[in-house]
């Protein structure tokens, strides 16, 4: 009887289990955004004769299912816990934890998406810069894998080849090397973009090489709200936040940053943004098409054309100082046959900044 008894009980316990989480997601509101993995979640599908006959009905409910179960995030944080320290799995859906930080696998190198990447920076310098007497400069910004990957035995790109194929499909522009002048603490724990106070040896180099001169003596100043970067969502760790600094210099304080998407005047940092649902958006207000930073006591009336991604948010701000303008152009988000209308393309430098994340994964380019 006590056997049966606890078999009956078993039963029961396994029931109210799966029928409480099955009424619970019935009941509970749809979830319209995952703040931790930065992504609209399914929404409920649209039943239809022809929808469930094709088989698109039940595909689409099993999404809406998943990404609708209760207890989502935390169910995600014990899976991680139990892939990386019960199993000692390396990665956990293709993210890795080495010495506190955070990086996502990029691996193998895809040569064709350099050609490609390469294609359209030829474009812009065949369209708009060639038999024009302005400096082209290049420059290769390393992902965090470059300096983490190795201890933690993880595949990683072979940086070299990389640079050395863009290099040569780029040979009309003067490649600046800012390899040396970065480390893994120079990027956030949590994130993949590297951190505006510690990369200033790296925007001297950058701008000395060019022409330019950074006198250095950058204020710091930390921001209210913690930083927690892309990896944090993603990787489904119990991890704390980290601290987001911003540079201040007195030769910037009267610089202004215009953005065409919106025909206003922006600032450098936005305070609001370091709250929001994507805090590295903190510097000059994250993806745009097209900024221009306006410099009147700059040291020379030097002008520069910088061919970005999201990197270039955080250093231009540094470059600011050596540069009457710096026009950024991002043109993941807006096509090179339409700059034509925006810029002049006389007596500036030209610098293509880009990161291998984004050379590897050149999709996103127009």
């Amino acid at each position: 009887m006590p056997e049966k008894r606890k078999d009956m009980a078993l039963v029961v316990l396994t029931c109210l289990f799966m029928y409480g989480f099955l009424l619970w997601a019935v009941l509970k509101p749809v979830d319209a955004q995952s703040a931790s993995e930065r992504r609209p979640l399914a929404a409920p599908p649209a039943a239809s004769w022809d929808a469930v006959f094709s088989g698109d009905f039940m595909a689409d409910f099993e999404e809406y299912a998943l990404d609708q179960f209760p207890l989502r995030d935390k169910l995600r944080t014990v899976k991680a816990l139990t892939a990386l320290c019960a199993f000692r799995q390396k990665d956990n859906n293709g993210v890795y934890l080495q010495d506190g930080y955070i990086s996502k696998l990029d691996y193998p190198l895809d040569l064709s998406s350099v050609d490609y990447a390469a294609s359209r920076f030829r474009y812009v310098y065949e369209q708009y810069l060639v038999d024009k007497d302005m400096a082209v400069y290049l420059s290769v910004i390393p992902d965090k894998n470059c300096y983490m990957a190795a201890e933690h035995g993880a595949p990683t790109l072979h940086y070299a080849e990389l640079v050395d194929a863009l290099r040569t499909r780029l040979d009309f522009a003067q490649y600046i090397d800012i390899f040396p002048f970065l480390e893994l603490s120079d990027y956030y724990r949590t994130d993949s973009h590297w951190r505006q106070e510690n990369i200033t040896d790296a925007a001297q180099y950058l701008a000395g090489q060019m022409g330019a001169t950074l006198s250095g003596g950058y204020t710091r100043h930390l921001a209210e709200s913690p930083f927690y970067g892309v990896y944090y969502g993603q990787a489904a760790l119990p991890l704390p936040g980290e601290e987001l600094y911003w540079l201040s210099h007195a030769a910037l304080e009267d610089c202004q940053v215009y953005d065409y998407e919106t025909g206003t005047y922006i600032p450098f940092y936005d305070a609001e943004q370091a709250a929001g649902r994507d805090p590295y958006s903190f510097f000059l207000a994250g993806p745009k098409s097209l900024l221009k930073i306006e410099n009147p006591h700059a040291a020379s009336g030097k002008e520069l054309l910088l061919f970005r991604d999201s990197f270039g948010s955080s250093i231009a701000p540094l470059l600011a100082e050596g540069y009457a303008s710096i026009t950024l152009v991002d043109i993941r988000y807006i096509s090179p046959q339409m700059l034509g209308q925006f810029i002049s393309f006389t007596n500036q430098d030209v610098l293509f900044l880009y990161s291998t994340s984004v050379l590897n994964n050149s999709e996103t380019i127009k």
